[in-house]
């Protein structure tokens, strides 16, 4: 049995969501132990945090530079392996790079970067470095996801014709009419968050959705966003018409002022033999849809899933598992990826899907501001 994975963590302190996730996905399937990190920029409540989830303090540094520094003294075999990066946006480039460049692999949040041109320099120095990179689109490790793409793959569905992917949210309407919380949030900061909120955040999700199950490329988008307010900067909503071939299209609806919604990411996929339909708060349900046989509904652990859906479940079937599940899938195909060992290229996002995803982010923004019109992805 191979020793555990030697993981750094960037970012993730004190009550962060997302840095509890990555933590607790980490653990789950006894593949990786947390040896070193920068919590947070103030290094008194780094320490802080550290104790307090009871991680060594040995190797919690005062910042990243620090973390590179001291790791590089140490012998190959007992430095960092993986790095997960959970920082605010503007801070993933930068910190991707250097990690690369020094031989690290990573585990970053998305969006990868705040540029399509910052990604296309990474995906160069992960290339030249011989790194393992993912990118944490996290509902791609959900079992009956997994399934619904072997399932298209396998042609259950026949030609795909048509895909709705919707994403849903309302944390920002009671911050968006207030001028000084929407002053001050990051997110609608274009220095932190980059050109886009909603569709960076969240709508990029369903892009890379869509690419991830139906293995087709969005080849071209038009795009139309809401601001609500003239002097906020940043989309909070938006609605992305997209084509994927001549006779393939689509509609991807993003929004975080859709008032009461919680994390609504749904998708449906209708090909010319049945169609499927997934929704991330009801994950363990997958709905096979056909013009002459009763509504099926499939579910995780089923001898019935593909290999790559049964792989993602860890427990018999009607236990339900989701999003901490979701992301240790992610977890563990990035492991076996730094072990050296056999899997599924479906098992974790890559660089190339963060660079579609910045591709796709800034091709919306342009679409909107030279009035709603079709732009062509690269």
């Amino acid at each position: 049995m191979s020793k555990k994975i030697k993981l750094g963590i960037l970012g993730g302190g004190g009550d962060s969501l997302i840095g509890v996730l990555h933590r607790v996905a980490s653990f789950i399937n006894d593949n990786y132990q947390i040896v070193g990190a920068v919590f947070n920029p103030n290094f008194e409540e780094n320490m802080a945090f550290a104790k307090q989830i009871d991680i060594p303090t040995d190797r919690i540094y005062k910042d990243f530079d620090t973390l590179i520094e001291e790791e590089l003294k140490l012998p190959k075999e007992d430095r960092i392996q993986v790095c997960s990066v959970l920082t605010p946006n503007f801070l993933h480039f930068p910190m991707v790079k250097k990690l690369l460049e020094n031989g690290f692999n990573v585990i970053c949040e998305k969006p990868m970067t705040t540029t399509y041109e910052e990604a296309k320099i990474l995906q160069a120095t992960m290339e030249k470095s011989k790194t393992v990179f993912a990118l944490t689109h996290t509902y791609t490790g959900y079992p009956m996801v997994r399934q619904m793409r072997e399932m298209v793959k396998a042609g259950a569905i026949g030609k795909v014709h048509k895909v709705d992917a919707s994403y849903y949210q309302g944390w920002i309407n009671p911050i968006i009419h207030d001028k000084e919380k929407r002053a001050s949030t990051w997110r609608l900061d274009p220095k932190k968050a980059g050109i886009s909120c909603c569709i960076a955040d969240i709508g990029v999700h369903a892009f890379n959705m869509i690419e991830y199950t139906t293995g087709l490329r969005i080849k071209s988008i038009l795009a139309d966003f809401n601001y609500v307010y003239d002097d906020n900067p940043m989309d909070v909503d938006g609605t992305v018409l997209v084509r994927m071939d001549k006779h393939v299209k689509g509609l991807i609806r993003s929004s975080q002022i859709a008032t009461g919604e919680e994390n609504g990411l749904s998708i449906a996929i209708y090909g010319d033999k049945g169609g499927l339909r997934w929704e991330q708060e009801s994950p363990n349900q997958l709905f096979v849809l056909s013009d002459d046989k009763p509504l099926q509904v499939y579910k995780p652990g089923h001898s019935y899933n593909s290999e790559l859906s049964l792989g993602g479940t860890k427990l018999p079937p009607g236990h339900p598992e989701g999003i901490f599940d979701a992301m240790a899938n992610i977890y563990l195909g990035v492991a076996k990826a730094v072990r050296g060992e056999a899997y599924n290229d479906g098992e974790f996002p890559t660089m190339l899907d963060g660079v579609r995803g910045m591709d796709f982010i800034e091709s919306t923004v342009t679409s909107h501001k030279q009035g709603n019109v079709w732009v062509d992805l690269h």
